[in-house]
């Protein structure tokens, strides 16, 4: 591209970078804190998804960062390995796994997951977005974090929680329902604030206010952001768990980025495709900073991007600016940042759940049949009662069962016209169909007429066509009329007459 067109360009993605750092600041902050760690740690995500995977990656309009879909893996990996230090060496082992994925190009294998497994995912971390942030957003206080005390706290059977946050989440809540309602589209500046900034405003308006005209209801600090120092990988960690936490990142971050690369080519007015092992080593190299330097993984994200998209950004530099923006308001705008209630962070990630799991997508999946609503279940119920990557596993496996299933009744039909019936052989038959067609040579009264058809057929088992030779070897007994045509194998076509009753076999080879 040339300079002069760059430059042309260059307000375009400087809107753009500016729509989305506002975006993505809330999330950053709200990611990491369902994630329980430090916010910094959403933040420094967000700045090495924008600085460095932006100007690695082939796609022009894909912004990456902190990912909603990766909280469970990120609680359950602390957890299991006691430590955070711990899982960003997970982090920084996941990079160099991902980064090999490109190279062996990897790429092309995510087309093979069936959307029903990715859909069921994506429920299932909306589900568990919502049941985790519900005690935060009830202005409940973190998990471990000292109880407040004061005259805006209320003691309840489940511990105290701050009104002012409580109020604060419901109206987040409130907003954001309703901010992309036609009523509200109507204000200019409900269409120019995207709705998370609108609700970071709202609780830092409330922090304020009550801090100067009622310091003893505004929230405590146990409910605000709090941004501390950087924490580094622990090398001395390194065990099989931390392998395997480091396995299923690699796949999980790869997997919602390629999704969202696809997405993000469908958006583009201009249609620009990018290379899939490209974005690969590009995220590869950004999780491996990001493990290295404290942060949270980092995939491609398809809000942020397509908040870009929206906005009219025209190249990559819109990403660039989004990442330099959140590093300038991590030194310029901390003060403001830690006024900021969890309460109004966990009403954004609950509406993020309940957009991820609405009952209309369940609605719509069991419309398309049985074949896609078990493994959607299946795949929730498995990220639900174990681990993200188990019930992608449990969903893809469910899925190969039913294709196998419908692959076992399609290859052999049978249909009926009076006396006569018409058995065809279809695609590949293997001796799986030996039940299917077992039954329908049980369904075939005597003195019927029957045509084995297998001119659809490419292959079929000898142990079926063992099963079809003693058919048509008992069909005189039977007074059965029996046609064979253009079986594969097997002796050219003829019939059986009832009156000459001779035995027909066909050829095992």
């Amino acid at each position: 591209m040339k300079l002069s067109q760059r430059l042309s360009q260059f307000p375009r993605d400087l809107f753009a970078g500016t729509v989305v750092f506002l975006v993505a600041m809330p999330l950053c902050l709200g990611i990491a804190n369902a994630s329980g760690v430090e916010p910094f740690a959403g933040l420094l995500s967000g700045i090495i998804g924008g600085l460095v995977v932006a100007l690695l990656s082939g796609s022009q309009l894909s912004v990456s960062g902190p990912a909603a879909g990766l909280i469970v893996i990120v609680v359950d990996g602390i957890a299991g390995l006691g430590s955070f230090s711990a899982f960003l060496l997970a982090v920084l082992l996941s990079g160099a796994i991902q980064f090999g994925f490109g190279l062996l190009k990897a790429g092309r294998f995510a087309a093979y997951v069936p959307s029903s497994v990715i859909k069921g995912m994506l429920a299932a971390i909306g589900l568990l977005l919502i049941i985790k942030q519900i005690p935060l957003a009830a202005a409940f206080a973190n998990e471990g974090a000292p109880a407040a005390t004061g005259a805006g706290m209320l003691n309840t059977p489940l511990g105290p929680i701050s009104i002012a946050a409580c109020v604060v989440a419901v109206i987040s809540l409130a907003m954001l329902a309703g901010w992309e309602t036609r009523a509200m589209r109507r204000f200019a500046i409900v269409r120019a604030v995207p709705a998370p900034l609108a609700v970071v405003a709202l609780g830092i308006g409330v922090t304020v206010l009550l801090d100067f005209i009622a310091p003893g209801f505004a929230p405590p600090a146990q409910h605000r952001v709090a941004l501390p120092a950087l924490e580094l990988p622990n090398f001395a960690q390194l065990d099989p768990d931390v392998w395997r936490l480091a396995l299923t990142l690699a796949i999980v971050t790869s997997l919602e980025t390629l999704l969202s690369l696809e997405a993000v080519e469908q958006l583009d007015p201009k249609k620009r495709a990018a290379h899939p092992d490209r974005e690969l080593k590009a995220q590869g190299i950004g999780n491996m900073m990001a493990g290295a330097i404290g942060a949270l993984p980092i995939t491609s994200v398809i809000v942020r991007s397509s908040a870009n998209v929206n906005a009219g950004a025209q190249s990559r530099w819109s990403s660039f600016i989004h990442g330099a923006l959140l590093l300038v308001s991590v030194f310029a705008l901390t003060s403001v940042i830690n006024l900021i209630p969890l309460a109004c962070l966990a009403a954004i990630l609950i509406f993020t759940g309940l957009k991820l799991a609405k009952p209309s997508l369940f609605a719509a999946i069991a419309k398309q049949g049985f074949e896609r609503f078990v493994p959607f279940i299946v795949t929730i119920a498995g990220v639900l009662l174990t681990d993200l990557l188990m019930g992608i596993l449990l969903g893809i496996a469910c899925s190969l069962v039913l294709a196998v299933r419908a692959n076992l009744k399609r290859p052999i039909t049978l249909a009926q016209h009076e006396d006569h019936y018409l058995l065809s052989f279809r695609k590949d038959v293997s001796f799986l169909s030996k039940v299917t067609l077992k039954h329908h040579l049980r369904a075939i009264p005597n003195g019927a007429t029957v045509i084995l058809d297998a001119a659809r057929a490419d292959y079929i088992d000898p142990d079926v066509r063992e099963m079809i030779n003693k058919f048509v070897a008992d069909a005189p007994a039977k007074d059965m009329q029996v046609e064979c045509r253009q079986m594969p194998h097997a002796e050219p076509a003829f019939s059986v007459s009832g009156a000459r009753r001779r035995a027909l076999r066909l050829s095992s080879e």
